[in-house]
């Protein structure tokens, strides 16, 4: 009799068995690792010197200081959308470094170069310098961010399957670019400071800190956010759809670029331009988008919810797990119990993991459902459940302590019969009876209860 082994077996050879061709060296992982360090790396040191030169080496310093000060809130912000289904930290590093390092370098040679020729052919300086910040500077900033997340969407594919993975991306590349050019403003203000002797509140460093850092450190992220956006409505775009893959990441990436240029153009508004266009524009803009990546990230959840009960049923997840995977409380007493009981910190990734690759089941299997999937669906859903198989004895015991812990109360509803005692029946008091026929005696009437429906099954208590 043939019997099936205990997790689905699959080659992992791409070409299903066939001989695999002998990659170019330049096609090689360690190749392209190194060559993007290696610019990554070059990047951050010109764009060091020239910060430094511009700022110098005092003003340099202060300006790093001051502007490190958002970075961590920012990030962690983004960390926490991308819970549900978190990405690798190496995306995460990659876009930061590529925002502060290679993105900062390119906007500041572009528009140095884009201004300084404007201004040689008009003979305009102060229109040159107007043109440049609200024309120039958003299409070079904005397109030198939007690299980061297409180069994420094409050579990760698999991390970036929807809105909050664009979102995510984006964030953290426009986190590090402001942080670059803080570093710039922040320390050039000082200087100007040196030179005037200007202190305390009624300086420019002050001044400048407030409003980049304090007012708006999400301005720059809320700009590109609109080109990963439409980066994510691409990812759950199908395959056949072309137009709409391009098409939609390139209307984020223009609409990031109008924010963009109404934000550096508020100063030509008038004296209370800034704040109007800070009020009226950046703060419901800020709240619509903070609403839109809340309400997909709890869709993500629901996600869940719906499409792993079918691997429930199938044997491959206890049916307590979708209910469990689907709460972001439970995961983490999940983690927690496992760090407790199971060996510590390694426990407590393993969970972490388990709870990861079942997010991703759920989104593949969604996409598949809808007809979205890509041409490996059926080896990527094996790879994933081979993944949980392999963790399966750490945290199921942890989901199962974290779906008792969280159950909600399940209110008991009454049975719809009468019951007296342990198993009596009788007829109810205020019935009526049939009048017998004579030598017949009375029969009463089967009493008629209203509707009351049963106990909702709780996928909790198993």
């Amino acid at each position: 009799m043939a019997t099936f082994p205990p997790y689905p077996t699959y080659s992992g050879d791409p070409t299903g068995g066939g001989a695999l061709r002998h990659a170019h060296w330049w096609q090689r992982k360690w190749v392209r690792y190194g060559a993007l360090i290696t610019l990554l790396t070059l990047s951050g040191l010109v764009i060091l010197a020239l910060v430094r030169q511009q700022t110098g080496t005092e003003g340099f310093l202060v300006g790093l200081g001051l502007a490190v000060l958002p970075v961590p809130l920012l990030i962690a912000a983004f960390r926490w959308l991308d819970r549900v289904a978190p990405g690798p930290w190496r995306n995460l590093l990659f876009a930061f470094a590529w925002g502060a390092c290679a993105a900062a370098l390119i906007a500041i040679i572009a528009n140095s170069f884009a201004t300084k020729w404007i201004a040689t052919a008009t003979a305009d300086p102060s229109g040159a310098d107007t043109l440049g910040a609200t024309v120039i500077a958003p299409i070079v900033e904005e397109s030198a961010k939007a690299a980061a997340v297409l180069l994420v969407f094409l050579f990760r594919r698999r991390d970036f399957t929807g809105i909050v993975d664009g979102v995510v991306i984006a964030g953290v590349t426009a986190t590090g670019f402001a942080f670059t050019e803080n570093i710039l403003y922040l320390g050039t203000a000082f200087g100007t400071d040196q030179l005037t002797g200007d202190r305390g509140i009624a300086s420019v460093t002050a001044a400048t800190f407030f409003v980049r850092v304090v007012m708006s450190p999400f301005a720059h992220p809320l700009f590109t956010v609109l080109t990963g956006i439409g980066f994510g409505i691409s990812a759950l775009s199908a395959e056949r759809q072309h137009v709409r893959r391009v098409l939609v990441p390139l209307s984020g990436l223009l609409l990031a670029m109008g924010m963009h240029a109404t934000w550096n153009g508020s100063s030509t508004f008038g004296e209370y331009g800034f704040f109007a266009v800070y009020a009226m524009f950046m703060v419901p803009a800020f709240a619509l988008l903070t609403w839109l990546v809340i309400w997909t990230r709890q869709r993500e959840l629901k996600t869940v919810r719906e499409e792993l009960p079918a691997y429930a049923v199938a044997g491959w997840l206890t049916p307590t797990e979708p209910y469990v995977l689907g709460s972001m409380r439970a995961r983490r007493v999940a983690r927690d119990y496992a760090r407790r009981q199971f060996g510590g910190r390694a426990a407590a990734r393993a969970v972490s993991q388990y709870e990861a690759y079942a997010t991703s089941l759920a989104f593949l299997r969604r996409r598949g459902r809808l007809g979205r999937a890509n041409a490996d669906f059926v080896v990527r859903e094996r790879e994933l459940l081979h993944e949980l198989w392999r963790r399966r004895d750490v945290a199921r015991p942890a989901l199962d302590h974290a779906a008792r812990i969280t159950a909600p109360p399940v209110p008991v509803a009454a049975p719809p019969w009468p019951v007296y005692g342990a198993y009596g029946y009788a007829a109810h008091p205020a019935q009526p009876t049939h009048h017998g026929h004579p030598g017949h005696p009375a029969q009463p009437t089967p009493p008629v209860h209203p509707a009351v429906p049963y106990p909702a099954y709780n996928p909790y208590r198993t």
